[in-house]
């Protein structure tokens, strides 16, 4: 489900919001989810990013204009603008860097499938890819050459047993329910059920929250 999507069935006005407005919002959720996942979430399909760069370059522009200009009701304009301006450069480093800790932390793992390859932007996977073929080389020249050949590999999968790191899909998360909906989570001595209201935080292991998050019915929080 897009999020447009999910705003509107929680947000009955969500039309009247100007776009700029909305992609805002879109930000800010998606940077509060990134950085709550243990997991790399997909890349906003959505064009998101392309408005959020014309935005951030349009308020450059202007900032440009107006600098120097002496006039005080244009130098308050101005410091709006570079507010403005701050708080979204701060969403889009922070969440980049959010993203990009997880990919150097499990490169191999989100460059092991074409399901897990479709999360990264180009860009990402330009990076991941880069960052990957170095640290082998790292690997190689320090240690892994003294190796037998069949032992190389830092994706050997040999007596069933992965070399990939992977993200612990089993830490905690919290999330708000968009909806009236039926929450399951499994516990360390019994299971447990409950139906959720909307706008109840809930903590859960992200292995039971995403099929919710995934399906509109909760947002990290």
């Amino acid at each position: 489900m897009d999020i447009d999507d999910i705003l509107r069935e929680v947000d009955p006005i969500f039309h009247d919001i100007p776009q700029e407005q909305r992609d805002l919002q879109e930000l800010t959720r998606a940077w509060v989810a990134e950085r709550s996942a243990p997991e790399l979430l997909p890349w906003p399909a959505n064009g998101l990013f392309e408005r959020i760069n014309a935005n951030i370059k349009t308020q450059i522009e202007k900032v440009e204009e107006l600098t120097g200009d002496m006039d005080p009701k244009t130098n308050f304009a101005l410091i709006v603008i570079q507010t403005e301006l701050e708080r979204y450069r701060y969403l889009v480093r922070s969440y980049l860097r959010a993203r990009l800790a997880k990919i150097d932390r499990h490169a191999l793992h989100y460059l092991s499938t074409d399901a897990l390859r479709a999360r990264l932007s180009d860009a990402e996977l330009a990076y991941a890819t880069r960052h990957q073929a170095l640290l082998h080389n790292h690997y190689l020249s320090s240690f892994l050459s003294s190796f037998p050949a069949n032992l190389q590999n830092l994706n050997d999968s040999a007596a069933g047993i992965s070399m990939i790191e992977t993200p612990d899909l089993e830490s905690a998360v919290f999330i708000r329910l968009l909806k009236d909906t039926p929450v399951e989570g499994r516990g360390v001595d019994a299971d447990g059920a409950m139906d959720g209201r909307e706008s109840d935080i809930v903590i859960l292991r992200w292995s039971d929250a995403k099929p919710l998050v995934e399906a509109g019915s909760a947002e990290l929080v």
